[in-house]
């Protein structure tokens, strides 16, 4: 059994667990990073579609202290990000530790820090690790498990079930009936390319969405800096409706509440259209506005009894979080669903000692806003006279 004590444990490899270690780097902080995976970002690199773009503009989109190279398009794609990526942990000299699983986090009150166990995976309970620092960092993301729900038939289903953190490509289903659950932007694009490679696809869309494009997040990003959100979210409304005109009539309702102050209050992102749209209105894509009741061989029903027979099923239904199941003694920081409980702007930081980043609901420009903040107030509590975890010491 391998003991570390130091100054900060960062949990998870994703662009925020990085965007912190760069943070601390450039201090000159001590820190270690622990990632279940065998890479960083490897929701990027395993588990992303091929055609992923951001949908905000690359300078709301840039991990702290390094700017994305000016050739760069505006709408930074996949295989550019992690080139970045890889510039990136290169440049701050990061190295995480990988395949490690954290089991458990409590704090010791005697000694001030931070207990983590980590499992060594794929070797049992017997290759446990242990760490302590004074500093704990959850870096885990909003997007750490895939979630499918539970549905009657299901695992009979006689066709191919995906989560979208499996699709890569709509050319795999040329010629296929797909139905898309769940009609997030991953949902929403992830239609658009199984259209575009001539799959004969729906979407199922349980509730009203917000409809905006790249150019109103934009502008919307830039009010937001001189009026309050209310007026923002008016104005966005207004240039939807002059944009995308009633959508009702095939089958996607507004919501009365605001696109952003949704954002803030639900974490429910409005819809980034990139084409999926235009699909809609041709019919080359079908809303199927219920839920799924059951699916019975290759016929899914819904609960408007209506039913289709599909090839494939897409989950677009999102992540659920597992940090309750390893934090402990957190004061509440975070709830059951790994979401701080503290609204922003001060949500990344909780008692002693302990940290979360890219939790708040703002993508990457929040991380990036977190990791900052993170590592500014780990150097003023470094800077207590009593703090003498200022190295790392490996015991076996």
């Amino acid at each position: 059994m391998a003991r570390e004590d130091g100054g900060v444990i960062i949990v998870g490899a994703g662009p925020s667990g990085l965007a912190v270690a760069g943070s601390l780097s450039r201090l000159s902080i001590p820190y270690i990073i622990l990632e279940r995976e065998d890479c960083f970002a490897s929701l990027w690199k395993k588990y992303a579609y091929d055609r992923l773009h951001f949908h905000l503009r690359k300078q709301f989109c840039e991990l702290p202290h390094m700017a994305f190279p000016s050739t760069f398009p505006q709408y930074v794609p996949k295989n550019l990000f992690l080139q970045y990526l890889n510039d990136y942990v290169s440049h701050f000299q990061i190295r995480p530790v990988y395949r490690r699983t954290v089991e458990s986090a409590i704090y010791d009150e005697a000694s001030g820090k931070w207990n983590v166990k980590a499992r060594l995976n794929d070797l049992g309970d017997k290759n446990i690790e242990e760490y302590s620092g004074r500093f704990l960092v959850v870096a885990t993301g909003e997007t750490a498990n895939p979630f499918v729900p539970e549905i009657k038939g299901l695992d009979g289903f006689a066709g191919e079930i995906l989560h979208s953190t499996q699709f890569k490509s709509g050319k795999e289903f040329r010629n296929k009936k797909v139905l898309v659950v769940g009609s997030g932007n991953s949902g929403m694009e992830i239609a658009l390319d199984l259209t575009n490679h001539d799959a004969k696809t729906s979407v199922i869309v349980r509730s009203p969405i917000h409809v905006v494009s790249r150019e109103m997040v934009y502008l919307a990003l830039v009010l937001l800096k001189y009026l309050p959100l209310k007026m923002v979210d008016s104005v966005v409304v207004m240039l939807s409706k002059l944009m995308y005109g009633d959508l009702t009539k095939y089958g996607i309702e507004r919501p009365s509440e605001g696109p952003f102050y949704m954002k803030v209050k639900y974490g429910k992102y409005p819809i980034i259209d990139v084409g999926t749209c235009h699909k809609i209105k041709t019919g080359e894509i079908q809303v199927l506005p219920a839920e799924i009741e059951s699916v019975k061989n290759d016929v899914v029903v819904l609960k408007n009894n209506k039913s289709y027979q599909v090839d494939a099923i897409v989950f677009c239904t999102g992540f659920k979080r597992s940090t309750n199941l390893w934090l402990k003694g957190d004061d509440c920081m975070l709830d059951n669903d790994g979401i701080p409980k503290i609204s922003y702007p001060n949500h990344w930081k909780g008692k002693k000692g302990l940290y979360c980043v890219g939790l708040s609901r703002r993508g990457l420009y929040g991380a990036k806003e977190d990791a900052e903040n993170i590592a500014n107030d780990i150097v003023l509590m470094m800077s207590d006279p009593q703090n003498d975890d200022n190295k790392w010491e490996k015991k076996i």
